[in-house]
């Protein structure tokens, strides 16, 4: 009888993690491209979004704009029962906080939280920027359209929260506009140290900052790839985990990595036609992004993006100059790229959303010796029916193989040796869904 158990539960688990979630496809089918349209109009209308253009008209400006991204989200909640928790989120920065402030002014963030119904605590945040600029940062008067930068990644997240509020989450999800970017990342500051303050764990930020754009400067045309900008290592570790990284490996194993490699292994999955960019680097060269913040308090968080940028089209006065157009405008936008890039987050947000807490202090051993041995903390996740090891070589930018090793807190890998690969661990819920890869912090000690 115990052997016809242990089989049965293997069969289980088999079949288990063969499958796919439907719902995440539904979530897919969605996503609209006429909604993320209408969208990005609207938000290019108000002229300019300026973080110090007008707060008060109701036609155009910053203030207009926040304004009415605050409707879409409270709309967005009446429609699912008041399943969001929207409000603003806002620092005051002056002339002395950075080169590019023309004038002291509020940096107004607008957030809707959608509580997880098990974990409402662990956070996984989508953000898109609210802020438009042109040639002159320091001009908040002129037009400055911003449609795809960075109208595109708020509309993105806008309707991610029209799709995903339809459903019930584990997790709580955050849908997040934010300002300032352009004069300094000041509203991801602003909102990581709120973060930070309110003790909100955060399982990973994806920051959306231009993903309607396939008409690259370069010459390409691409409706398939997009990047995924990641740092390796947090800036936070410290100088011992440095040294023991130094001497057990994991350049590239950072939490903002697993993050990436997760949205990798999501799309990958459930939208193989798309073509996933992982980039080892925190953003563009010499640039910025409104997830550097959050990474620059120890959380994981990335940059998804467009893969071929159109630079005629970002920062730009509105102007012909021999033949070639400048400005940032809405026929710059390719909308159904859009629409693949909004449920490429939703997917990612969803699936963390059902997520199980991963595993904590994993440990790993073998030095000198034939075998792998890793051991971790079983999380207190009542959901979890298991865990699952990874490895790679060394060389590799994915995770190669796994192992699903049952509801265990150790495991040996017979004939794995530990010098050539790197490795991690996974919980593993009822539903299918895991958890990110865990990277061991440390080595098992006799």
């Amino acid at each position: 009888m115990i052997r016809i158990f242990y089989i049965i539960s293997f069969l289980f688990t088999q079949i288990l993690f063969s499958q796919t979630d439907s719902k995440l496809y539904e979530i897919i089918d969605g996503v609209s491209a006429k909604r993320i349209e209408k969208d990005v109009i609207i938000l290019a209308n108000f002229r300019t979004r300026n973080t110090f253009s007008d707060t008060l008209s109701a036609t155009e400006g910053i203030g207009a704009a926040r304004r009415w991204i605050k409707s879409e989200f409270e709309s967005i909640s009446k429609d699912c029962k008041s399943c969001l928790t929207v409000f603003y989120q806002k620092d005051f920065v002056t002339t002395k906080d950075g080169e590019r402030i023309p004038k002291d002014a509020w940096i107004v963030n607008v957030a809707a939280v959608q509580k997880g119904t098990k974990y409402p605590n662990r956070y996984i945040i989508m953000t898109g920027d609210i802020d438009s600029r042109n040639s002159d940062t320091m001009n908040y008067t002129d037009d400055a359209p911003g449609a795809n930068d960075n109208a595109s990644g708020m509309a993105g997240t806008i309707e991610a929260a029209r799709v995903l509020s339809k459903y019930k989450f584990e997790n709580s999800i955050v849908y997040l506009g934010l300002s300032g970017e352009e004069q300094g990342l000041f509203g991801g500051k602003g909102f990581a140290e709120y973060a930070k303050k309110n003790n909100w764990e955060i399982i990973g930020v994806l920051n959306n900052d231009m993903i309607g754009n396939i008409d690259g400067v370069d010459g390409v045309i691409d409706n398939r790839t997009f990047r995924i900008f990641s740092e390796p290592t947090p800036v936070t570790e410290t100088e011992k985990e440095r040294k023991m990284r130094r001497a057990y490996g994991g350049e590239v194993d950072g939490n903002s990595r697993q993050l990436a490699r997760y949205i990798h292994n999501v799309v990958s999955t459930y939208m193989p036609e798309m073509n996933p960019m992982m980039v080892y680097r925190l953003d563009r060269f010499g640039r910025g992004g409104h997830h550097r913040p959050f990474n620059d308090l120890g959380y994981a968080a990335v940059r998804v993006m467009e893969a071929h940028e159109n630079y005629n089209r970002q920062h730009q006065n509105i102007r012909t100059e021999n033949g070639i157009q400048y400005g940032d405008v809405i026929h710059g936008v390719n909308f159904e790229y859009a629409k693949k890039l909004t449920a490429v987050n939703a997917i990612v947000l969803a699936s963390f959303g059902w997520s199980p807490k991963e595993p904590q202090n994993v440990l790993i051993g073998g030095i000198v010796a034939p075998n792998t041995i890793l051991k971790w903390d079983k999380s207190d996740d009542d959901s979890i029916i298991g865990y699952k090891i990874y490895w790679r070589l060394t060389t590799s930018p994915q995770w190669e193989n796994s192992r699903f090793v049952g509801n265990v807190n150790t495991f040996e890998l017979k004939g794995i040796v530990i010098d050539n690969y790197y490795f991690g661990v996974a919980s593993v819920s009822k539903n299918g869904h895991e958890s990110v890869v865990v990277f061991p912090k440390d080595i098992i000690r006799q």
